[in-house]
């Protein structure tokens, strides 16, 4: 692992999942380097970790004077990678734990395929099930009206209802796929500085799919690695403020959909698309409040 892989963690309020998270990225192998950026935490977490650490020169935590979004602390973080000598980044969420040996899995699937841009594990629960959004296709409007209605489930029979999540077990070989999970990426430095980097437009939510968007553009693949796996523990750092979560989630949605796709549709298509978004907001979010 020496000078192979920088590891990059966007934290907020993630309390010690975060030391766990990195806990478990430093059991994967000597040398890795970890690039930790707080955006403004109010629970001490980051202050935790830099008191563990403060003698490891393999980690360092950066503290925002504000919280500048998801996007923009993980391109802050790769500037500070950028002149090192790793050729990868791990872009990691802190409320997940790598599975032992998962990393060098994933370094062994990405140089093996010079024509991928990233890979992704197969994100896990603690019964070590699959969770959803690990692999699946990118959104457009009859894909995401499935997914949201819940006819995607008939995709298993028939393929013209195939949704954003993709029917039936997931594969079990090294597979290339439209899109992967955002808890855990490994990307090769140079493509991600070669297609722009992340969209800080994104505050939260949907900015990892626009990568992996861009990423297709370029023809650059993605691959979804099953044989490395990685715990998620959804939910810890967006319990404190669940609506604006639910809004920046709803945001994302509509910024993908403008920034790549809605120039293919009529006025009236995209008009409905972005209403459906909104109205998808105001029906859900008594849900998310209650669910809190």
């Amino acid at each position: 692992m020496r000078d192979r892989v920088a590891v990059l963690i966007v934290n907020y309020n993630a309390g010690d999942a975060l030391l766990r998270c990195v806990e478990s990225v430093l059991s994967q192998g000597r040398g890795l380097r970890v690039v930790v950026v707080d955006n403004r935490s109010s629970d001490g977490s980051a202050q935790n970790l830099q008191e563990r650490y403060a003698r490891r020169d393999e980690v360092r935590v950066h503290f925002n004077d504000d919280n500048r979004g998801f996007a923009a602390a993980v391109n802050q973080a790769a500037g500070q990678a950028r002149e090192g000598p790793e050729p990868f980044m791990l872009v990691l969420n802190p409320e997940c734990e790598v599975y032992p040996g998962a990393l060098k899995t994933l370094l062994d699937a990405l140089e093996s395929q010079p024509g991928a841009a990233m890979a992704a594990p197969a994100v896990v629960d603690r019964g070590g099930a699959v969770m959803r959004g690990t692999w699946r296709r990118f959104p457009d409007p009859w894909r995401a009206f499935l997914t949201f209605s819940g006819l995607w489930r008939l995709g298993r029979w028939l393929p013209a209802f195939e949704g954003v999540e993709r029917p039936g077990e997931a594969p079990l070989e090294v597979t290339e796929a439209e899109a992967l999970s955002g808890a855990c990426m490994l990307i090769r430095k140079d493509r991600f500085f070669e297609i722009g980097r992340m969209d800080e437009a994104y505050r939260l939510h949907c900015e990892d799919l626009d990568l992996m968007y861009r990423f297709a553009q370029a023809g650059m693949q993605r691959l979804y690695v099953p044989q490395a796996k990685v715990f998620h523990q959804q939910g810890l750092s967006s319990r404190s403020r669940p609506a604006w979560v639910h809004w920046q989630k709803h945001r994302g949605m509509q910024r993908f959909f403008s920034t790549h796709q809605a120039r293919r549709y009529p006025f009236p298509l995209r008009w409905l698309v972005t209403a459906g978004i909104w109205i998808r907001f105001l029906v859900t979010l008594p849900w998310v409040m209650i669910r809190r």
